[in-house]
């Protein structure tokens, strides 16, 4: 069964600037929501929010696992990881020097995962074949598409019931791009996951995409229940779509 995540009212930043004005959205067991907005506009501020790295000056994170809620606000990133909440970072942030194993190794070491570590080392290489083709070769020479496969595929390892994917197009070729959204959608749907995705791109996202919000600024300018919602906002026209 997936987890449940509900934000309510979140202001946060760093020292004296804020970067979240009263954020509230929710994303049910087995959605896959999307957090739209452009760079600066607070994206990755509320995925750090979620995982404990920025704590929030106001404001609720909960999150529902096996019928338990769990406050996240009050919890240490290690044991927000050990509720199985997994984050894939913009940029990826793998470790170069390490082979592609080792990578995926290195996303089973939470308690719950580690009895499961080959059945879901067998379950990568299945979702990922180029993974399983390139296991010895060392992570930073591996293309921009291979290396954010990788990084779906660390985060898979820790056997998650939420996954937070921040930018995962940033870098990518176009056709890279609608791979790894595909990829993510697969991934969602084998193992039963819900989904917080942050991106700006649009196009992409809202193929996979259950429902979505705008960022602007640190404000939630707008939620959309449905993809037909998100395709009719006339802001969101506006800012992705050139009408």
């Amino acid at each position: 069964m997936a987890a449940s995540l509900s934000i309510s009212g979140v202001n946060a930043g760093y020292g004296v600037e804020r970067v979240l004005n009263a954020v509230s959205l929710s994303v049910a067991e087995g959605e896959t929501v999307a957090l739209l907005g452009t760079n600066g506009n607070g994206k990755s501020t509320l995925m750090k929010c979620i995982m404990g790295i920025v704590r929030p000056a106001d404001g609720s994170i909960v999150a529902v696992i096996d019928g338990r809620s769990h406050e996240l606000t009050r919890m240490s990133t290690e044991a927000i990881v050990d509720l199985g909440i997994a984050f894939v970072p913009e940029g990826r942030r793998l470790f170069p020097r390490l082979t592609v194993t080792e990578n995926l190794l290195m996303g089973a070491f939470r308690k719950k995962a580690r009895s499961l570590t080959r059945e879901n080392l067998s379950l990568c290489f299945d979702l990922f074949p180029r993974l399983a083709e390139r296991r010895t070769q060392l992570a930073g020479s591996m293309s921009g598409g291979e290396q954010q496969m990788l990084a779906l595929g660390r985060a898979l390892m820790s056997a998650p019931r939420l996954l937070l994917i921040d930018e995962p197009s940033v870098g990518l070729a176009p056709l890279a791009v609608a791979r790894t959204i595909d990829k993510i959608k697969e991934l969602k749907e084998r193992v039963q996951l819900s989904v917080l995705m942050a991106e700006q791109n649009f196009t992409q996202t809202v193929r996979i995409a259950d429902k979505g919000y705008l960022i602007v600024h640190g404000h939630i300018q707008f939620e959309g229940r449905s993809v037909e919602e998100l395709n009719n906002n006339e802001l969101i026209r506006e800012l992705y779509l050139g009408t």
